[in-house]
């Protein structure tokens, strides 16, 4: 008979982390082609490579163009650099005034409590930073961080970046937390996460416990595809949701992966409808180096972006951004449905492609 304890028991996050790949030789033991593996090697011994048990679960290896295997699995296209491609694409390093935190909007901050990931994604604009600096938390490191924070009273939120902030211990997060909450003018800690995606055994009711006070917690996920969406992730997603947790994605449009309307449609309708996530950004993909082959054109994005308005609710579109180099901000990318303007009038397209004209009618 089988013990009810043992079917209800969740996976350890621990064990997951270690039953996966952490280290290039760890790639000898996926069902890599030699020459795949080879490629493989080479180029995570230029960047980082480590994914969960639980996400490489998900890869079809029967299946070379598997959307999850290009995201995680190292090929010999990250090698190939193009010029104009940039190490630090969105100028995290130039608008770093102390160690471990960027400012690069008045009302919030970057905070970096960590520079480790869960998973470390192929297509990351950090990973020449992640690569090379490979610290961890401690308390000390953070402290020149939350002394600006608490020194700039102009700064209303926070967001936990890196690395990947979830992927540190419930004690950790509690003391970040605890610290981040202890600042009067900071009324929003945000948390941009790859965890509930690749690592879902990882959002527990202690990390939960870990991030319960007097701040709005707002979670930025990660999902990239419709096939990264599983029960384990729905009740990782569940969980943070009752926890009083405003739950985002943002996605990076990423070519072969889910450069198409049909995956695009499929991924932001089940964010929204299974996991209670709203689709928030898509990015353009950055000027990461080694990643022009998974890049789209922005005419690409653009077209596809319409396609989806005219398939999906408005609460299921995410907004296609760019996040310009040299730390110019996000910026929208999507098309412009305003054709021309005389005086009062405004000729506009609607979704069913036809122009109508609008005219303002204002009080004095």
């Amino acid at each position: 008979m089988t013990d009810l304890k043992d079917v209800t028991r969740p996976p350890d996050w621990q064990d997951d982390v270690r039953q996966g790949v952490r280290h290039v030789r760890d790639l000898a033991a996926l069902p890599l082609s030699p020459a795949e593996r080879a490629a493989a090697q080479e180029a995570a011994s230029r960047h980082k490579v480590r994914a969960p048990k639980a996400y490489l679960d998900l890869i079809d290896w029967n299946d070379p163009a598997d959307p999850i295997r290009a995201q995680v699995i190292p090929s010999l296209g990250e090698l190939e650099e193009t010029e104009g491609e940039l190490g630090d694409p969105i100028a995290d390093h130039e608008f770093s005034p102390v160690p471990r935190l960027t400012h690069r909007h008045a009302d919030r901050v970057l905070l970096f409590p960590t520079y480790q990931c869960a998973v470390y994604c192929r297509f990351c604009f950090r990973k020449e930073s992640l690569t090379s600096i490979g610290r961890g938390y401690t308390r000390e490191a953070l402290e020149p961080a939350l002394a600006y924070i608490a020194d700039h009273s102009e700064i209303r939120e926070v967001i936990l970046t890196g690395g990947d902030p979830l992927s540190l211990p419930d004690k950790a997060l509690a003391e970040i937390f605890a610290r981040i909450e202890a600042i009067p003018h900071v009324r929003l800690l945000r948390i941009h996460t790859r965890v509930p995606v690749a690592l879902p055994s990882r959002i527990t009711s202690g990390l939960v416990a870990a991030l319960q006070g007097r701040l709005m917690i707002t979670v930025v996920t990660h999902f990239n595809h419709a096939r990264e969406i599983t029960p384990a992730t729905e009740m990782a997603c569940r969980t943070m949701r009752q926890a009083g947790f405003v739950l985002l994605n943002q996605s990076v449009l990423l070519k072969g992966v889910n450069d198409t309307v049909e995956a695009l449609e499929e991924l932001c309708r089940e964010l929204m409808y299974r996991l209670g996530v709203k689709p928030y950004y898509l990015h353009h993909g950055d000027l990461a180096r080694g990643m022009a082959h998974r890049r789209t054109t922005i005419a690409q994005g653009q077209a596809l972006v319409e396609a989806l308005r005219a398939r999906l609710s408005g609460i299921c579109n995410p907004v296609y951004v760019l996040d310009l180099p040299e730390g110019g901000g996000k910026v929208p990318l999507g098309p412009c449905p305003i054709e021309g303007r005389d005086g009062e009038s405004w000729r506009i397209r609607g979704q069913d492609g036809a122009m109508r004209t609008y005219r303002e009618i204002v009080g004095e």
